[in-house]
């Protein structure tokens, strides 16, 4: 029989607000980074876009861990919150790589319009 304890349940809290964290400042970034685009600022949507990468960066390293625990057998009760978290992670990414296509997309027509 496998035994929680709260230490256990407190670190996959702080990993699941991680996740949610990460992955909604990734999508902000991204937005922020079209917004950028839009206005022909193609410097800061660069830098947005490297910002979201970072947070998803740092939010994959939260999921990863909690993959490995999984991986070696300490097995955590799935709860709602988790997988409102797993939910953000991938729309935040689905997002991000939108944005990197809308930013190109912006700098093509951008190109167009100089000639």
């Amino acid at each position: 029989m496998e035994v929680h304890t709260m230490a256990d349940e407190n670190d996959n809290m702080e990993a699941v607000m991680g996740l949610i964290i990460n992955g909604g400042n990734a999508k902000s970034s991204s937005m922020e980074a079209i917004m950028a685009a839009k206005k022909g600022d193609f410097t800061t949507a660069d830098a947005k876009l490297k910002e979201a990468d970072n947070f998803l960066t740092d939010a994959h390293n939260a999921q990863t861990g909690m993959l490995t625990e999984e991986a070696k057998g300490n097995h955590v009760k799935v709860t709602l919150l988790m997988v409102h978290s797993q939910d953000h992670i991938m729309n935040a990414i689905t997002f991000r790589d939108l944005a990197g296509e809308i930013v190109d997309l912006y700098k093509q027509l951008d190109k167009k319009a100089d000639k």
